[in-house]
């Protein structure tokens, strides 16, 4: 699970009360994880590609859409809040997303929305918008570019490559919202991260709720892309991402047996040396309590034996503490197992009650200041492990993406770092590189979760 996002301009401004005669606007206000985001990105494709305008804030707008995420309580409220916020400052809003499977809750609090719709329901928000705002379309303007519109910097783009999932986790209700797992063709998301390629992105993110089970559910159905056949599979995927000559980074991938044939391709960079896996505990019993593999053992042994293949591999992770019913001996287990693990890159947040969420009945839950204690000595823990490990890195060289531009220093990445959710590699110095382009750097000195650098002399 990813931290909420936000995307287009909110600012407080006095309601727009008449829509004007000029190209129409529609308002877009994008929350919650990377695959909404990519459903923002296909739903403001699609309005660019009927002639509307995207508006930069809620005065130039003439509907507003909400994109929303119904993981978490925390992420419900804001949610309410961000429909509120449109309604109060546009009064014309359009309501979507993983909260839009709970229209019963959007509308006891804002029974004014003029829709709601279900994630992934791109043709009922278009719909929406054709009734609330007609489509004023030129045809003689080319409004869409070949890679589509994208909320992403120019050079990175997340790659969407299924919907929903088959695992039945105690604590998530994400199958309920978005359905089971749906895979696209491997020919369709290899087509579109070449068009992406071709655009000028430098950074693949593929995204899905369960990346390793991609196909699974189309029985790894077989296609052609480039002349060759490839399988619906997520080693086929890897090989074919892996012919763009672009980073590939690999994202929500399950710890299943298969993913080490992978491995090897990291380690020949075809694909980057990365994997974001949600393990979520270390103790046996809270992973049964999750309905989450709880095989410890093997999964310490297959990192292992991915670090022997592959040792530049990156690992990162997310996990709960203070789950309903975790013991002090569990959260203990959980701290050795992380020091055995010895992740890279680590996440954490307390239990929070979901509605409609089988955790939260499985015991009593823990009392808040118990969880904050056990967050606080866990991040404490995982801090130390990345500190050691960054520290290992300074002297050494690497090729990093320049991302931003601070003063005089340039914010940059390296192939262990996601974009907003890792750390970054600030090179002293920098202003001059470019903002998408790759720069050769030095180590020179790390912290808990940063590093910095000096740019190399090309010789």
């Amino acid at each position: 699970m990813s931290d909420p996002r936000r995307t287009g301009v909110r600012p407080r401004v006095p309601l727009r009360p008449l829509m004007s005669r000029r190209q129409p606007k529609v308002g877009f206000v994008s929350l919650g994880c990377p695959k909404a985001l990519v459903d923002s990105e296909r739903i403001i494709t699609q309005l660019r590609a009927e002639g509307y305008q995207v508006a930069p804030s809620y005065d130039a707008a003439d509907v507003v859409v909400v994109n929303t995420c119904g993981f978490i309580d925390s992420a419900v409220d804001e949610s309410l809040d961000a429909i509120g916020e449109a309604l109060e400052q546009n009064g014309k809003v359009i309501v979507t997303g993983c909260l839009g499977a709970k229209p019963e809750k959007i509308l006891d609090r804002h029974p004014r929305v003029l829709k709601v719709t279900g994630p992934q329901a791109y043709e009922d928000v278009m719909n929406a918008v054709h009734e609330h705002l007609p489509p004023k379309h030129d045809p003689f303007v080319d409004l869409v570019p070949p890679q589509g519109i994208r909320l992403t910097p120019r050079h990175y783009a997340y790659l969407k490559i299924s919907e929903g999932c088959n695992n039945k986790c105690s604590f998530c209700i994400i199958p309920s919202m978005r359905g089971l797992l749906a895979s696209r063709p491997i020919d369709d998301v290899l087509r579109e991260g070449e068009k992406l390629a071709r655009a000028g992105v430098r950074e693949l993110l593929v995204i899905s709720q369960d990346t390793s089970a991609y196909g699974v559910d189309i029985r790894y159905r077989e296609a052609e892309w480039r002349g060759k056949k490839y399988e619906t599979r997520f080693l086929d995927l890897a090989r074919g991402l892996g012919e763009l000559g672009i980073w590939v980074r690999m994202h929500y991938v399950y710890p299943y047996p298969h993913v080490d044939d992978v491995i090897p391709l990291m380690a020949e960079r075809k694909v980057l040396p990365y994997l974001d896996i949600p393990f979520q505990h270390g103790s046996p019993t809270v992973l049964k309590r999750m309905k989450r593999p709880g095989q410890v053992e093997k999964t310490l042994s297959r990192i292992k034996a991915w670090r022997e293949v592959c040792p530049d591999l990156t690992i990162r992770s997310t996990f709960i503490v203070g789950f309903p019913g975790e013991t002090e001996a569990e959260f203990e287990e959980l701290l050795a197992w992380l020091d055995e693990a010895q992740l890279d890159r680590v996440g954490a947040f307390k239990y929070s009650p979901v509605e409609g969420a089988p955790a939260n009945d499985v015991a009593p839950h823990i009392p808040p200041d118990v969880q904050e204690e056990r967050l606080a000595r866990f991040m404490a823990k995982s801090a130390e492990i990345s500190a050691a490990k960054l520290a290992a890195k300074v002297g050494k060289t690497m090729r990093v993406l320049v991302d931003a531009i601070d003063g005089t220093q340039a914010i940059a990445r390296s192939e262990g770092d996601a974009p907003e959710i890792d750390g970054v590699v600030r090179i002293v110095r920098g202003a001059k590189l470019k903002i998408g382009e790759f720069a050769d750097v030095e180590i020179t000195a790390s912290s808990d979760h940063d590093l910095e650098a000096k740019v190399l002399k090309p010789n």
